[in-house]
């Protein structure tokens, strides 16, 4: 099945978000926000607003909600949580919660609340954070610096300075944030227990850092997620509505509704990071790459809680060289939190890399792919383990015949318009995360595929439905995939591009564990096929002489169900390959002579991501994630004013693209299963697509124009030349 299965709820507005969630006695929340970037709340007078119209609850850091700071999680780190303090250490922190009976009342009454601040200097600008930056913590294993040399070179510096060619450049990314159509947001109801409704990335999870922070025993909450309305990174951690709703719920005996503003939504959650890169690639004439160094530096927030790994997700992997030098720095401001966002590490650290290897084919005067085909690393430099599956040449040579791609473009006129073509390579770790998944039988011939983990629009649901199918040999059709409750067995994160993987290989296994069992049964003493040889087959049980839907069978035993859990997590193959995805992007750029208007025309994206499971929801993936990078490339930047306030935290001011800005785009899969990596043969897909997009469109400006930029997004004052 192709088609999207919660399509039809969403497209006719049935689908129940978090907030669509109501109940008798509902109060609402509204979030107070610091409107200082560092220092300490002094006081907070909250008179006025607790004697105003229907509030019911003021809480501040002096008169808290009873909240604690839950266990550190092993994947995503160190949860903040709102009110455990009067630190204020960015703007539009939260400080403090407002709550009523009705929105417009909580909203009114936060307007009261007044503010003392023991105001300190802040840190907001990364240009002058740069001379405090600090090495960065181990990053996916690897420590902040890294160094690769050949046998018989002493230092990097000695291979540039011994290379025929060197390309030497900086390079810029702006601080983004997720803008998920939804904004954060919850319902939380007390009666004994915790009801939590949330948009989050995985309810398992998210019900674990409520309890920590609650000190409830997990099992008395529940956390209920459906459907998430925009994510990639920006609803993986419990949000301050859900740590704030719960916690005054508790507290009132009745159901509290919280969201966060437009605004708040840029502030209260967390971002991607700004970044500045120095990349240094030597080579050969031939275009053998000799020598790279990467270093890089990334913002982050004052408590260091995450830092892009921009080298480290790129030239630590990506091409073959004997010589090899990559860092990360952070630089620690007062801004809000720094967080994953789609490909963190390799968007931004592609737009580097990709930028300076097309420098170095125009210094070469060499093709573009010819270059990159060149120098295809067999494993990450400096490492044995080879990549388990990897046909990215298969993608530039699929890539190049699709888009009409000519060696060493050249760009052209037309009209008013300079028209050029860029490309890219895109690669993204092919990782899992543990999963556990139910599947259960049904007497009426049905099955169940369970767990907790999310569908951020991914299709998670439709890949649930065709494993199980598969697994279970059964139509799709009378398989009900089950997701986005806390209760059911833990799925992890939804995240990383790991979902299918992760949860697919657990389907398999919890399909071999029920159908074993049913095959037990079918065949024990008293059952109708007893003391048989027992086959299962297209939904049947095959014995000697006889055959038997399973639905039968199980009703002929008297059980209404069976049940089995399946448990997947990373093993020994870690130990045996390198994993990743891998494409190739192109793209036509359009600038306009006069106004330096830069438009896309063009885009073509050619990946290897193993198996793909629904072509459909997979191409849907790859367009969105290409959309992506468009909007890096050419649109999106937060703002921050010398007051540590973004200037633009809104959909006027922080620009996405609409339809208008984006082509058609054209995607190809070259596929081969890899079941190296998991028993699905499926790598992920969600993140790779919008990696490598921003530096294709940059190489094509240049292409077109002749003007290298060197940062993103590009805007029409970069392209404005004589």
């Amino acid at each position: 099945m192709n088609d999207r299965l919660d399509a039809p709820l969403k497209v006719t507005g049935r689908a129940k978000y978090a907030m669509d969630h109501s109940f008798p006695g509902m109060a609402y929340g509204y979030v107070v926000v610091s409107n200082v970037a560092h220092g300490q709340v002094e006081s907070m007078d909250v008179s006025a607003a607790t004697e105003a119209l229907g509030v019911v609850g003021v809480y501040t850091p002096f008169d808290r909600l009873d909240l604690r700071t839950p266990p550190v999680s092993p994947i995503m780190g160190e949860t903040w949580v709102p009110l455990r303090n009067t630190d204020v250490d960015y703007y539009g922190q939260p400080i403090g919660f407002v709550v009523a009976e009705s929105f417009e009342q909580a909203r009114d009454a936060a307007m009261l609340v007044r503010v003392t601040y023991d105001e300190k200097p802040a840190l907001v600008s990364f240009d002058e954070g740069l001379a405090s930056a600090e090495d960065a913590p181990e990053s996916r294993g690897n420590p902040p610096q890294i160094e690769v040399l050949a046998d018989d070179v002493e230092s990097i510096e000695d291979v540039f300075a011994a290379a025929p060619f060197v390309v030497d450049h900086a390079y810029r990314t702006a601080t983004q944030n997720h803008a998920a159509m939804e904004p954060h947001s919850a319902v939380a109801v007390w009666d004994g227990e915790l009801t939590v409704y949330t948009g989050n990335q995985g309810s398992n999870l998210i019900a674990m850092e409520l309890a920590g922070a609650l000190d409830l025993d997990v099992s008395a909450v529940h956390v209920i997620n459906p459907y998430v309305g925009g994510a990639f990174g920006g609803k993986g951690r419990t949000s301050t509505p859900a740590f704030l709703a719960a916690a005054a719920a508790r507290e009132l005996g009745r159901p509290v509704k919280a969201a966060l503003t437009r605004e708040q939504v840029f502030t209260a959650t967390a971002t991607r990071a700004e970044t500045l890169q120095k990349v240094t690639i030597g080579a050969d004439a031939d275009g053998t790459i000799l020598g790279l160094r990467h270093d890089s530096w990334s913002s982050t927030a004052m408590d260091r809680s995450f830092v892009e790994p921009t080298s480290h997700g790129t030239s630590r992997e990506w091409y073959a060289t004997k010589n090899l030098s990559i860092s990360q720095k952070m630089v620690p401001l007062n801004i809000p939190l720094t967080t994953f966002m789609r490909a963190p590490g390799e968007a931004p650290g592609s737009f580097a890399l990709e930028s300076a290897m097309d420098e170095l084919a125009v210094a070469l005067d060499m093709d573009p792919i010819e270059l990159r085909v060149r120098n295809s690393s067999l494993a990450p430099p400096g490492k044995d383990l080879q990549w388990s599956s990897k046909h990215l040449d298969e993608c530039f040579a699929v890539g190049a015949r699709e888009f009409g791609w000519t060696p060493r473009p050249k760009g052209r006129v037309d009209g008013d318009w300079l028209v050029g073509v860029g490309m890219a390579t895109a690669m993204f770790p092919a990782l899992r995360f543990p999963a556990t998944v139910g599947i259960t039988l049904h007497a009426d011939g049905t099955a169940e595929v369970a767990t907790s983990g999310a569908d951020p629009g991914t299709g998670l649901l439709n890949v649930m439905s065709s494993v199980g199918a598969e697994s279970l040999d059964l139509a799709p059709s009378r398989i009900t995939p089950r997701l986005g409750d806390s209760k059911l067995p833990p799925g992890g994160m939804s995240g990383g591009s790991t979902a299918t993987a992760s949860v697919g290989t657990a389907i398999m296994l919890a399909a071999n564990e029920v159908l074993d069992t049913l095959l037990a049964l079918a065949s024990a003493p008293g059952a109708p096929f007893a003391g048989q040889e027992v086959t299962y087959a297209d939904g049947h049980i095959h014995g000697d002489t006889d055959t038997m839907p399973f639905g039968a069978l199980l009703r002929a035993i008297g059980r209404d169900s069976l049940s089995a859990n399946g448990s997947s997590a990373p093993g020994e193959e870690l130990t045996k390959h390198s994993f990743s995805s891998f494409g190739a992007q192109f793209c036509e750029v359009r600038v306009h002579r006069l106004t330096g208007e830069a438009r896309v025309s063009r885009l073509l994206g050619v990946f290897d991501g193993g198996r793909i499971i629904n072509d459909k929801l997979a191409r849907s993936q790859i367009k969105g994630g290409m959309i992506w990078g468009v909007s890096a490339a050419l649109h999106e930047a937060l703002e921050l004013d010398g007051a540590g306030r973004f200037a633009n935290a809104d959909f006027a001011g922080y620009l996405l693209p609409v339809n208008a800005d984006i082509p058609d785009v054209d995607v190809h899969f070259v596929q081969y299963p890899d079941t190296f990596h998991n028993a699905v043969g499926a790598r992920g897909i969600g993140e790779i697509a919008t990696v490598g997009v921003a530096a294709a469109i940059a190489n094509a400006i240049h292409n077109a124009t002749g003007v290298r930029v060197r940062h993103i997004p590009i805007t029409v004052e970069d392209l404005l030349v004589d």
